[in-house]
């Protein structure tokens, strides 16, 4: 195994997985000290294309939140009550 290789348990993979979706370096998955598998990026980088317009995006949102009188607290409630299956 090369030394750019992070060994990682499986429990911590699972709980940080969007951290290690988004690294650039492989990482080795052990359970016990044993090496399961192995989770390769197929990125190695965020397309700048994508981040400007996500970026662009939460600009928007921000004035449309704003010009409505809306908080993000209520934003977050409101999209708490949706994925719940309640209505406002």
């Amino acid at each position: 195994m090369t030394a750019n290789v992070q060994k990682i348990g499986i429990r911590e993979f699972r709980e940080h997985l969007p951290r290690y979706l988004l690294a650039a370096l492989p990482v080795a998955i052990t359970r016990h000290g044993e090496t399961l598998g192995f989770y390769i990026p197929a990125r190695h980088s965020s397309d700048e294309r994508e981040v400007s317009a996500l970026k662009q995006a939460a600009l928007r949102l921000d004035k449309l939140l704003s010009s409505h009188g809306v908080t993000e607290e209520e934003l977050f409630l409101e999209f708490k009550k949706l994925r719940e299956g309640k209505e406002s």
